[in-house]
C-alpha cells in the first residue's frame, strides 16, 4: 500500500482531486488531499505574504503531522514547485515525486520565470491590474483545455485567486530532493505550456508519460489519470 498525497494547483483546492481519490483508495492506498493555505476552503487565511515557503509548509506540516512515509507526493501545475520544495525538505518521507504537468524547478527560480513569455505576461498584468498588485485571479478554464460545460460549471464557482508570492518566490534547494525518484506526467491536448519541463524531465532520465486530455486532468480525465498513479506508485 502507498501513501498519495495530492497537491493542487493555482486557484483550486483539495476538493479538485475528488474524481481521482475513490480509484486509489480502492486499490487499497492512502490519499491525502491537502488545501493550500489562502485557497478554497481556505481563502480566509489568505495575506499578502503567503508565498511558496507557505505552502512548501503546508505540506511538509502535513507529512510530519501525519507521520506520512512512503510518499507518492503528486503536484499538478504551480505544485511542481511545492513537490520540488518538499522533497528538499523531507526526502527520506517520500517514494516518488510526480510531476503533473508541472514546473520542474531548480535552486533559485521562481514559478513566473519557469513559464513561456507570453503567458507570464499575462500572469504579470493579471496581478498588476485586477490582482491589486498581490492576487492573480482564475484563468480561463477553457484556455486550460476544459471543453466540457459540466466540467466548468463545476470548477467556476470553487476557484479563488491565487496569491502572486507564490509565483515570485524562488525555490531555495539543498540538493537533497534529488535522491527521491520522480517521473512527469504531460497533458497534450491544450496549449502545453508545460512542454518544455517535459523535456526538462526527460533530459534527467525521469520516466515520462503523456494523457491526451487537457490541462485539468484530474477533472476531465480522472480514470486515465488514476490507472496512470497507480502505474506508477510502488509496488
Amino acid at each position: 500500500m502507498s501513501t498519495f498525497l495530492l497537491v493542487h494547483g493555482a486557484w483550486h483546492g483539495g476538493w479538485v482531486w475528488e474524481r481521482v481519490v475513490p480509484a486509489l483508495r480502492a486499490a487499497g492506498h492512502d490519499v491525502h488531499t491537502p488545501t493550500l493555505t489562502g485557497l478554497s476552503d481556505r481563502a480566509h487565511t489568505l495575506t499578502p505574504q503567503v508565498g511558496l515557503s507557505t505552502h512548501v509548509q503546508d505540506v511538509v506540516g502535513m507529512i510530519e503531522a501525519y507521520d506520512l512515509r512512503e510518499v507518492v507526493l503528486v503536484g499538478h501545475s504551480y505544485a511542481g514547485q511545492i513537490v520540488t520544495g518538499t522533497a528538499d525538505r523531507v526526502p527520506e518521507r517520500l517514494a516518488t515525486r510526480v510531476y503533473l504537468d508541472a514546473f520542474v524547478g531548480d535552486d533559485g527560480e521562481a514559478a513566473i520565470d519557469l513559464q513561456p513569455a507570453t503567458v507570464a505576461g499575462h500572469w504579470r498584468e493579471a496581478a498588476e491590474g485586477p490582482g491589486f498588485g498581490w492576487l492573480v485571479p482564475p484563468r480561463s478554464l477553457t484556455k486550460l483545455g476544459v471543453t466540457e460545460q459540466a466540467d466548468i460549471d463545476w470548477l467556476t464557482p470553487r476557484l479563488t485567486p491565487h496569491p502572486w508570492l507564490t509565483y515570485t518566490e524562488p525555490l531555495r534547494l539543498t540538493g537533497k530532493g534529488d535522491q527521491v525518484p520522480a517521473v512527469f506526467i504531460e497533458c497534450v491536448e491544450w496549449m502545453r505550456v508545460f512542454a518544455a519541463h517535459a523535456e526538462r524531465a526527460a533530459v534527467r532520465g525521469w520516466p515520462t508519460h503523456r494523457l491526451a486530455t487537457g490541462h485539468e486532468a484530474m477533472v476531465t480525465a480522472p480514470d486515465e489519470l488514476a490507472a496512470l498513479l497507480l502505474e506508477i506508485a510502488p509496488s
